[in-house]
């Protein structure tokens, strides 16, 4: 039974991994956030489950530090925890799923009552934990929704297995793959930029677009935690889900309406079109330690005692991808994600072609569109003006919409608490529906059994640099022009 919007009835938020670090750092916080601003129903509870024998105020006490409560809203916090409980129990024994049951029953007064349950599990135990659901916590007199953290699987037939296994137990409309990154205000705002803005519309073709750079850049390496990431890499870690999603949306075709299977229609068509990447279209990449760094910076990644010394695992990599539609054809897309580079930042870089005709001597650089995914979200225009002053030479500069001074008065919410509660209205726009999982693996996999079975070794890259030397050469091929001459300035607030 489907109740997408009504919020008068019992609604429980299950937590099955509440001890674990996702829930601490970003859950916990997240569903007080959404509590606080009075966006959940009035009457919800939140219910706490792992194999962690620990009391509510032990889970508390390790969210705290994550968790901001402003002055005036202690009242609010303290009513915030009177509404979780927690439950400790096996996540493979259907009996400790039935007392599971129980105690959510205790709450489900009325005709209706909702129940969704966030699985922040190790991909290990995911079988056990979606059939222990299934056979004894499914709502009997509501809806049943079921939130998904990647990783959804290693490769094609991974993800296909996982995907079988959850058909098998859910229907698709009950299942919610989350994907942080569509959560972002700045990807939600890409389908606004495209589609309500005539200005742009006319020119986002293969006409007048040379290359379009998707980047995703982290300051740090893997800080110890080596063991976890080296099974997965930079390509599944980031580039697989976050930075496809961010592409089929930049990509895509008008969708016939903002319905969410229509959008997702558009996205799962663009995907179609990709040919699985060529070996010739990707640099994989390892970071070693800086000779001059100190501390973190002084150490590569086979350093972290937690990675195995002859590891191949890619800690950065730049991939060519092509659209072969009427739009997109022959239109370089590239992305490239890395860790221990020399920022943090994720962003869109739309790269016009140059103008035809110069009649200043070469020194008009190219247009850019950038969107500012992270940090400071941002939208400009990098273009040519004249020069303050008596000369007439030319200068780079942007026109900018900077969030934080725009819209100075407004908090832009975490991609998570976007997310939640788009669970509780029941909007799957953005989320991951199967289709789009398989044609994304379809596209990876065999670059990714290629760069393992090959034992294809990385090339080398110095904690903290801009990746890679051979980066540039390779975007360079790929007609994307790197000048280094300018440098968005974040505005600083009045």
């Amino acid at each position: 039974m489907e109740n997408k919007t009504d919020f008068r009835f019992p609604h429980t938020f299950i937590l099955l991994g509440a001890s674990g670090d996702l829930a601490k750092k970003k859950i916990y916080p997240t569903i007080w956030y959404l509590y606080r601003d009075n966006l959940l129903p009035e009457n919800t509870k939140f219910v706490g489950y792992a194999r962690t024998k620990q009391t509510i105020s032990e889970v508390r006490e390790k969210s705290k530090k994550y968790m901001k409560v402003r002055a005036g809203e202690e009242r609010k916090f303290e009513q915030f925890w009177e509404a979780n409980e927690y439950l400790a129990g096996s996540y493979d024994k259907r009996i400790d799923y039935e007392m599971l049951n129980q105690q959510i029953s205790k709450f489900e007064k009325g005709p209706v009552a909702n129940r969704i349950f966030y699985l922040a599990v190790p991909p290990t135990v995911f079988e056990d934990v979606t059939v222990n659901i299934r056979n004894a916590c499914i709502a009997i007199k509501g809806y049943t929704r079921v939130i998904i953290e990647k990783p959804f699987g290693r490769d094609d037939v991974s993800s296909e297995k996982l995907s079988n296994h959850l058909i098998g137990l859910f229907k698709e409309e009950q299942i919610y793959r989350i994907d942080h990154y569509l959560g972002k205000e700045m990807v939600q705002n890409l389908l606004t930029t495209r589609f309500a803005n005539q200005i742009f519309n006319p020119s986002w073709n293969r006409e007048n677009i040379a290359s379009i750079l998707i980047s995703f850049k982290e300051p740090f390496g893997t800080e110890g935690r080596g063991g976890y990431f080296d099974d997965f890499g930079m390509i599944r870690d980031v580039m697989q889900n976050h930075l496809l999603q961010i592409l089929s949306l930049v990509a895509m075709e008008k969708p016939v309406t903002l319905n969410p299977n229509d959008i997702r229609d558009e996205k799962v068509k663009v995907l179609r079109h990709i040919q699985p990447i060529a070996m010739e279209d990707i640099l994989v990449g390892q970071y070693v330690g800086n000779p001059d760094g100190q501390g973190e910076d002084a150490l590569g990644y086979l350093d972290d005692p937690t990675v195995p010394k002859d590891s191949i695992t890619p800690t950065y990599a730049l991939a060519g991808l092509w659209i072969n539609n009427a739009r997109w054809q022959g239109v370089p897309f590239i992305l490239r994600s890395g860790k221990a580079l020399n920022e943090r930042k994720a962003e869109v870089r739309i790269q016009f072609k140059d103008v035809p005709g110069d009649i200043f001597d070469g020194k008009a650089k190219r247009n850019e569109l950038v969107i500012r995914v992270q940090p400071g979200e941002a939208l400009y225009l990098k273009m040519m003006g004249k020069s303050p002053g008596m000369k007439f030479d030319l200068v780079e500069t942007e026109l900018d919409l900077t969030y934080s001074t725009r819209y100075r008065e407004t908090d832009v919410p975490d991609a998570y608490e976007r997310l939640i509660l788009d669970v509780f209205t029941g909007t799957q726009m953005h989320f991951v529906r199967n289709d789009e999982l398989k044609e994304a693996w379809r596209i990876f996999t065999p670059i990714l059994k290629q760069l393992e079975e090959q034992r294809v070794k990385p090339v080398p890259y110095v904690h903290g640099s801009r990746g890679p030397p051979e980066a540039d050469a390779m975007l360079a091929k790929y007609n994307f022009k790197y000048s280094g001459s300018y440098k968005w300035q974040k505005p600083s607030p009045p």
